[in-house]
């Protein structure tokens, strides 16, 4: 076969699938051998990173939708296959290995290329590899520590893997003009592809300025090629103009087309949002992998809409404070500490601070169209409503704690006075986010039975399949109407409360279990005592309320219920079915339970007559996502997925072309 036809078959059965690799759609079933599977990683990367954004934004979207549909089985397969993907792609993603072993693996790898490049001298071959290793070395050094010192997501284990995977793709290059004996100009055409590999990841994923993101680019190819260059010298291969020309062409053709390829995204985003898709993209994986919120939130704060939330407030006092409710309507999401995500730990450090009492911040009636859009807009909450909690508690009789359950649904209410204190659960079936039209019914409910307030508490407490919500939402009415009806006719009585809080350090964030801890507070009236139990969690596996409730009774405390405060500080934190542990399932539930009953225990030694008091707070123009927003976001992100699949093989098919004819002549 003659050089041209080599060149023509090549172009046909390599590098158009090596092009079509670079796509965003790439899947590693489709490759068959192991060092391609290897390969098409390296492709996937930015594209998985992206796609777990995509995912995670579909996921917030899907988990709290309000209505029936949402909650049907469609949709819950919808948000189950995209916490699959999310799963599956963070398991690729986010698990590089140690420093040491990127190491190695850098060596096995220049090692390999060396020996390649120069099989029939084996000698020759390890001296190669030993010297592109050094090199790799000292350059992925200047890269992290000098170019990119000041990024926080490029530390020198990032930057070395990197590396590795230039080198494996480079590899593969090299291995295919070993095969059709064109080596030197298929490790010049790895050169270049490794080129536009390293300005794509840059520039996708770093926020550092351009001329340093050039930099970081060149710096691992241009001083590699080096050792090649002596190697060629060495066994007397012609050095042609063309290949000069090559050195100078080949970052021109690189730097161009992933310069259109970057630009031609980011009008997406900006046609769509005014913002640059990949400027989100980046400010949401810095939160991701190094957990910095701010760049994320102020892309928030630009989308975020204003609205006034309300925040229901229940004070005991015995004659000083003695333990606070606090129901905000907020939703304490998206993730890990992104918006009012640690709204709950927040609210309760503050206020025990100020107060100097126990607190407690169970979840409300809403979902995720009422995460807060920054830190800034969590301090706005937190101000008004520790400047709103000095006030004296004056009813001073109860009535005993009251639970109405109709099969499905449960509702538990307790009267102070004139206000009430209300909360839903459909334990042991999955218990989520409830719609906040169900608040306006219990308060119209409330009103009808002459009392002043109520606060309403999602339990929160039982994650077990799917359910329907419109059955469920008419089994919560029925119930609450059933549930405030019988509780408001009681008998107010004189009325005891205690109140305590453990902080089990056993427990973190990655077992599911917030900053808040565990927190009771027992309210006694006529002997019987109630426990209200708040985690910090976001819900908790089916069954493990049964067992509390068990126990507690075991104990002597007849009435009772187990919230959890829905923190998301735990989300996106841990691989898992969720990307979160609900309380229990990684959590010992003897453990749990021994602490819960240390709380308990502290609350009943705690108990003193009190008197109670109850307020509904307005927050004026706080800035919350909303779901119309998390829809344009979720659109934004597929949007620009199908964009790079549309544009990525004609741009970098387009360039591969280019450089294969210059290399013809060299």
């Amino acid at each position: 076969m003659s050089f041209r036809e080599n060149i023509k078959t090549l172009c046909k059965d390599i590098f158009v699938r090596t092009f079509y690799f670079l796509s965003f759609s790439v899947h590693v079933k489709t490759v068959k051998s192991p060092n391609e599977v290897v390969i098409s990683r390296v492709f996937q990367t930015i594209s998985d990173v992206y796609a777990v954004f995509h995912d995670t934004l579909i996921c917030l979207i899907f988990s709290d939708k309000n209505s029936s549909e949402m909650m049907c089985v469609a949709a819950e397969d919808s948000l189950n296959q995209s916490m699959d993907k999310v799963v599956k792609r963070y398991s690729s993603l986010f698990k590089l290995p140690s420093y040491s072993k990127v190491l190695l693996l850098l060596a096995l790898s220049c090692l390999s290329v060396g020996i390649l490049s120069s099989f029939e001298a084996l000698v020759n071959g390890l001296f190669l590899g030993f010297s592109l290793f050094i090199v790799n070395l000292i350059f992925d050094y200047v890269v992290s520590m000098l170019i990119l010192g000041r990024d926080p997501i490029y530390d020198l284990r990032r930057t070395a893997a990197l590396s590795v995977f230039c080198w494996a793709l480079w590899l593969l290059f090299i291995f295919v003009g070993v095969a059709i004996e064109i080596p030197v100009r298929l490790c010049l055409l790895g050169f270049s592809v490794v080129l536009i590999l390293r300005l794509v990841a840059f520039n996708s994923t770093s926020f550092t300025d351009s001329k340093r993101l050039l930099a970081a680019s060149v710096l691992q190819p241009f001083p590699c090629i080096i050792p090649f260059l002596m190697l060629w010298k060495r066994i007397n291969y012609p050095f042609t103009l063309n290949m000069y020309l090559f050195f100078i062409f080949s970052p021109v053709v690189s730097i161009l087309s992933s310069f259109l390829f970057i630009s031609l995204l980011n009008r997406v985003g900006e046609q769509t949002l005014g913002i640059p898709s990949l400027s989100l993209f980046k400010a949401f994986l810095l939160n991701w992998i190094v957990g910095l919120n701010a760049p994320f939130e102020e892309f928030l704060e630009k989308l975020g809409e204003e609205q006034d939330i309300k925040v229901s407030l229940i004070k005991f006092d015995a004659p000083k404070p003695k333990a606070v409710i606090v129901v905000p309507s907020v939703h304490p999401g998206p993730f890990k500490n992104v918006g009012s995500s640690l709204l709950p730990s927040m609210l309760k450090t503050a206020l025990e601070k100020e107060l100097k009492c126990v607190t407690c911040v169970p979840h409300g009636l809403l979902g995720h169209e009422l995460d807060l859009a920054s830190q800034m807009q969590n301090q706005k909450i937190i101000n008004s409503v520790v400047e709103s909690a000095n006030f004296k508690a004056s009813e001073a009789k109860a009535t005993p704690f009251f639970k109405v359950s109709n099969g499905l649904a449960t509702a538990c209410c307790q009267v102070f006075g004139k206000f009430a204190l209300l909360s839903f659960t459909l334990a042991p079936k999955t218990t989520e986010d409830l719609p906040q039209e169900l608040g306006l019914f219990v308060q119209e409910k409330a009103e009808k039975h002459g009392l002043t307030h109520c606060a309403v508490v999602n339990a929160h407490n039982s994650i077990n399949g799917i359910i329907n919500i419109q059955e469920a939402l008419n089994a919560l009415k029925v119930a609450a109407a059933n549930c405030l009806e019988q509780a408001a006719s009681l008998k107010r009585l004189p009325f005891k409360v205690g109140a305590a809080t453990v902080m089990p350090k056993e427990f973190g964030l990655k077992d599911g279990m917030g900053p808040g801890g565990i927190t009771t507070v027992m309210v006694e009236v006529d002997k019987q005592k109630t426990a209200y139990v708040v985690i910090d969690g976001n819900n908790m596996v089916s069954g493990l309320r049964e067992k509390i409730l068990s126990t507690l009774h075991f104990m002597g405390i007849g009435g009772g219920e187990v919230f959890t405060t829905d923190t998301h500080a735990v989300n996106a934190v841990i691989l898992s079915d969720r990307g979160y542990h609900p309380i229990g399932e990684a959590i010992d539930h003897k453990k749990l339970i021994g602490y819960i009953k240390k709380a308990a225990l502290a609350a009943v030694s705690d108990l003193e007559r009190a008197k109670a008091t109850a307020r509904s707070i307005t927050v004026p123009n706080v800035k919350v996502i909303g779901e119309k927003k998390l829809e344009t976001l979720c659109l934004l992100t597929d949007r620009t997925l199908q964009k790079a699949k549309k544009i990525i093989i004609p741009i970098f098919a387009a360039s591969g072309i280019l450089l294969m004819l210059l290399l013809t002549f060299v």
